[in-house]
């Protein structure tokens, strides 16, 4: 009697947390009041062209490749 009473609340418990994680995040996002900030020109990825430039020098330094970001593939002939 009691082994059955531990495996039910052992499942119980098992199942409230899988069902806790599964809705944890189902309700989020952006609110209407909240896409202002986004929309910032400081908050875009390329809004610091020098800062850009000196990301886009290294990276294909190390990679050894040229041309712009959306190539497939590497310096080591890859695709």
């Amino acid at each position: 009697m009691k082994n059955n009473l531990i495996r039910f609340n052992i499942k119980a418990g098992l199942a409230i947390v899988i069902l806790t994680g599964l809705s944890a995040c189902s309700t989020l996002g952006v609110e209407p009041w909240e896409k202002d900030q986004l929309a910032r020109a400081d908050m875009a990825l390329d809004s610091e062209k020098l800062d850009m430039a000196l990301d886009d020098h290294i990276y294909f330094s190390k990679e050894g490749t040229s041309g712009g970001r959306s190539l497939a593939g590497g310096g080591c002939g890859c695709n």
